[in-house]
């Protein structure tokens, strides 16, 4: 069975999902959120030595240290629900 794509829409139309998303990134708040992750990365020595950790929000606010990919694979989960 082929896989259908659950990109669709006109955000999606004529490949210019990236044009949105550089846009989505360069908001004011995204981009203070990025830096206070990366500021805390840096505090708990884990950014840039490669050990695949990284630093994600919790529902109570506060940040953890957890596995990279734990971190991104969740918010799938929550999207494909």
């Amino acid at each position: 069975m082929a896989r259908t794509s659950n990109y669709s829409g006109p955000k999606f139309a004529n490949g210019n999902y990236k044009s949105y998303q550089r846009e989505y990134d360069g908001q004011r708040l995204q981009i203070k959120k990025r830096a206070a992750l990366n500021r805390e990365n840096r505090r708990r020595g884990t950014y840039g030595n490669g050990d695949g950790r990284d630093v994600s929000h919790k529902r109570d606010g506060s940040t953890t240290l957890e596995i990279a990919s734990k971190n991104r694979a969740r918010v799938g989960k929550q999207r494909k629900a």
